[in-house]
């Protein structure tokens, strides 16, 4: 543990010393409706897609959920949670727990040696750290979930892993970097990447809120995997089921047609690289999936409000900012 690095988090933000000093939790730091959901935009500058903050501390967090992918990170001392339907987790100093979009869960007030790192990320920012990984896992498959918006069926995953070093090293990494402003995003992403692959050798020390459905498991897995080339008619051979009555069954699952999904995941990894990479527009199309490039540049601009160049072009300027 770099002792420095605890000191700097250590210090008591302005929002703590409004609570000692008798002040409420204030909701609205976090969120512009009258519910309790955490907003991304409360939290992250436009363009970017990872940060951390320290969790607050000395008062109860209220339930609430995120519309972002949190991942709480115990540099010190433990925190107490309170997860969706009732299970009590206490997180201990090394220990990582994911929580998905759309889980609720509240906190029991932390003390001034209880820092806990909040790392608040938006799906997209998994691409490169699904890309590293191989085969069906619990963190492929919590991705997938959050990727494709289909949030909830893994509420949460708690990694028991306070002694594992290299997991330790690549976290305190991301951390330090990202603290500092000395960070840059390729680099966090293939940090996480090799973070999810050290965790996944740790995957039976995992604790989950699990109710998956594997039906749609096997969907979302098979167009994760696939995106590029994937039909109703081959999924339908894989799951030995007529195709119509297949596609009666995503509908119903995901209240989407297949095709609407396999858009949906074509167009997030094309914009994704987009903005991630120096590929000709007319590559993207083709790595994707769709042969007709007038089609895409339709649905896209449906999609987008503009052209591919353009969200280019966009993107690429509030990522510098």
């Amino acid at each position: 543990m770099n002792r420095s690095l605890l000191n700097e988090l250590k210090q008591i933000s302005e929002e703590e010393k409004e609570i000692l000093e008798g002040s409420r939790l204030r909701k609205e730091r976090y969120t512009f409706g009258r519910g309790f959901q955490v907003e991304d935009r409360k939290l992250l500058r436009r363009g970017q897609l990872i940060d951390i903050r320290t969790h607050t501390r000395f008062a109860a967090f209220p339930r609430h959920t995120h519309n972002y992918v949190e991942i709480l990170y115990m540099y010190s001392g433990s925190t107490t949670h309170i997860m969706d339907g009732g299970t009590e987790l206490k997180l201990g100093t090394g220990e990582v727990l994911f929580i998905s979009r759309g889980c609720s869960h509240e906190i029991l007030p932390a003390g001034i040696d209880d820092i806990g790192i909040n790392f608040i990320v938006l799906p997209e920012f998994f691409y490169t750290a699904f890309d590293m990984m191989e085969g069906k896992s619990i963190l492929s498959d919590f991705i997938i979930e959050n990727l494709t918006g289909k949030s909830g069926k893994i509420p949460y995953l708690h990694f028991h892993v306070a002694d594992v070093l290299p997991i330790q090293n690549l976290l305190e990494n991301l951390v330090w970097s990202i603290h500092n402003g000395t960070s840059d995003r390729r680099s966090d992403e293939i940090t996480m990447g090799l973070l999810f692959l050290q965790l996944l050798k740790y995957a039976g020390r995992a604790e989950d809120g699990e109710s998956r459905h594997p039906f749609a498991l096997n969907v979302l897995t098979y167009i994760e995997e696939n995106y590029d080339r994937a039909t109703l008619s081959e999924l339908a051979v894989r799951e030995h089921c007529p195709a119509y009555r297949l596609s009666r069954a995503v509908k119903a699952e995901f209240g989407v047609s297949f095709q609407e999904l396999l858009q949906k995941k074509r167009f997030q990894t094309a914009s994704a690289r987009l903005t991630g990479t120096k590929m000709p527009v007319s590559d993207i199309i083709a790595s994707v999936g769709y042969e007709n490039n007038s089609y895409f540049y339709r649905k896209f601009r449906q999609k987008y409000g503009m052209s591919p160049g353009d969200y280019r072009e966009l993107h690429s300027v509030r990522a510098c900012k």
